[in-house]
């Protein structure tokens, strides 16, 4: 259990802090994370780990030459924003284009291409290189659904030192990618995890249980099995790893037996001593194997065997020198000169000027009025929406809704407060809540709110057939990102029903305050009866028999949402209200 804090919410920035401090010889602090404290003497790709936190000494410990150019750094086990993304490449781009990798999870995934998107639109030369290692999370005909786990750290170590030789940017992509077709990961868990300021842990397992499969944000393993002695886990790991041995490998590979967070080294090295031999008389050489903690999921009791296959191109890069906070092998030159550039270019760029009718700045207190009344609902269920999200994810949907939510009141206060109309309102809170929230449900929900302000617009009060016009824009911009469908075990859930039943209730002529009250019951029906479906999208898929009994908590959260919203986006403004906006 995690016990040195503050303000839990606040651990991840706590720690990131105070890491730039204790390694600023080697790093450097940026808005979303971390890059090298030097520029290149040349113009060099840069590689940009990134994920939640939680995984130290993934992924800002692996930050220096020979591996990562930075690291974009979310809340605990949650995806940065497209904004930290962006932040980070720009403080590190030097010229020769930028290469994103991280774990195959939706939220990154979407993030990191929000991120790409607007770095090409500027001109930068962008790719994005996805792991999926984890053996565990799909079967080998759907492999690009897998899992990124411990496998991650063989995949940058090849990314980076491809760059430091100064390769080109296609061809470090390719490596890339290569590293990750050969690379396999397979883990167990013996407990689970315990978020800062939490007093249980995300899961838990009956004495004398393991769980194999597991995850590294937290989740359960996907089955539980009698825990077995050091050397029938070893046999159990090897086995399964061996099992996918990619089409035409050669004999030679890179192994990690990695610890999760609170298995010691020496319960490792002894693990070790059943793996490597099994290895060995399987006809393999080891190179440079590393065993410890590298990629961990806070304090999680657990192990996982990852294994590279290696040829003439991805050995030379796997042994090459790397210095950095966490990790260092051999003599890598270290850069010195001028600190990097100074924060992304549009860091400290003036607010743009809001125009508003008077109209539209009376709407706005309503809407700010709608997201305070989310956020309440939200604080007071927070710990309800963890406990189901552990079930058959990781945990985090009540912190990082919390998180969101926060965040999206506070941008619409000030936006409030400079005169904005109703659309840029809840626009600032859509862009803030993707920002600080990070992954999945964070870049939804910000994206969903961004759409309705745009559809609500800073012209008028909106007619009954505008708001259900707006409803629908925020659910065609969640299904549209998230490409989900009903059915899947997702928010859309939910979502769907809801905004269909407001539309044909208003189109039918019913009151705007009754059809989006009778919506919202929908909406909480539908939310309840995903307690039957198993999950398609998301974290909880490779978890999906777990989930069974359990209602998705991201539709769980949008029916509660939506439900108190509705009052304050139905209401008639007050003539003081638009006096209070000009003040």
């Amino acid at each position: 259990m995690t016990k040195i804090f503050n303000d839990p919410s606040d651990f991840a920035e706590e720690a990131l802090a105070g890491f730039c401090d204790v390694h600023a010889g080697l790093v450097r602090q940026v808005p979303g994370g971390a890059v090298r404290r030097y520029r290149p003497t040349q113009p060099k790709v840069a590689v940009l780990a990134g994920g939640g936190s939680g995984h130290y000494p993934a992924f800002v410990g692996l930050i220096g030459p020979g591996f990562a150019d930075g690291a974009v750094v979310g809340n605990i086990f949650t995806s940065p924003s497209a904004q930290q993304a962006y932040s980070v490449a720009k403080a590190a781009e030097s010229g020769a284009g930028v290469v994103f990798t991280y774990g195959n999870y939706a939220g990154d995934v979407m993030n990191f291409g929000m991120a790409s998107d607007r770095l090409a639109a500027e001109g930068i030369a962008v790719e994005n290189v996805l792991v999926t290692d984890d053996i565990a999370s799909a079967p080998p005909s759907e492999a690009g659904k897998r899992r990124g786990i411990a496998g991650d750290f063989p995949v940058f170590k090849v990314m980076g030192a491809a760059a430091e030789r100064g390769d080109r940017l296609a061809e470090v992509v390719r490596l890339g990618r290569k590293a990750n077709d050969r690379t396999r990961t397979m883990g167990s868990a013996f407990a689970g995890c315990t978020f800062p300021g939490a007093e249980t842990p995300l899961f838990t397992l009956p004495e004398g249980q393991m769980g194999l499969g597991l995850g590294i944000h937290g989740e359960p393993g996907l089955h539980d099995t009698d825990l077995p002695s050091a050397r029938e886990l070893g046999q159990e790991l090897v086995s399964r790893v061996l099992a996918e041995t990619p089409a035409g490998a050669g004999e030679r590979i890179a192994v990690i037996l990695n610890g999760l967070g609170s298995t010691k080294h020496e319960e490792l090295f002894v693990l070790w001593g059943t793996v490597a031999p099994l290895l060995r008389s399987a006809g393999y050489t080891l190179v440079m194997p590393e065993v410890g903690e590298l990629v961990t999921s806070l304090d999680m009791a657990g192990v996982s065997l990852t294994v590279t296959w290696l040829d003439d191109e991805l050995e030379p890069l796997w042994v090459a020198p790397a210095e950095t906070p966490a990790y260092r092998r051999g003599n890598a030159a270290r850069v010195s000169g001028a600190d990097t550039a100074a924060e992304a270019a549009d860091a400290g760029k003036a607010s743009a000027a809001f125009t508003a009718t008077d109209a539209s700045r009376s709407y706005a207190f309503l809407c700010a009025a709608a997201i305070d009344a989310a956020r309440a609902s939200l604080h007071e269920a927070e710990e309800r929406l963890g406990r189901m999200d552990a079930i058959a994810g990781d945990g985090d949907h009540g912190r990082g809704m919390v998180r969101g939510v926060d965040a999206a009141a506070a941008a619409a206060s000030a936006a409030l407060g400079q005169g904005a109309g109703a659309g840029d309102v809840l626009a600032a809170a859509g862009d803030a809540w993707a920002d600080k929230a990070g992954g999945t449900s964070g870049v939804l929900w910000g994206a969903g709110l961004r759409a309705f302000g745009e559809t609500v617009g800073n012209s008028a009060v909106p007619s009954a057939a505008d708001l259900a016009a707006c409803v629908t824009a925020f659910a065609d911009r969640i299904v549209q990102l998230g490409k989900a469908e009903v059915g899947d075990k997702t928010m859309v859930d939910a979502l769907l029903p809801f905004a269909g039943s407001l539309a044909r209730l208003i189109g039918e002529g019913t009151d705007p305050a009754a059809a989006w009250q009778e919506a919202a019951r929908d909406a909480a029906a539908a939310a309840a009866a995903t307690a039957d479906l198993l999950p398609l999208k998301g974290r909880a898929r490779p978890l999906a028999e777990k989930s069974l009994g359990t209602p998705d908590p991201g539709a769980t959260s949008l029916a509660m949402v939506f439900s108190v919203m509705g009052p304050h986006f139905t209401a008639v403004p007050a003539p003081q209200e638009t006096v209070g906006a000009k003040a």
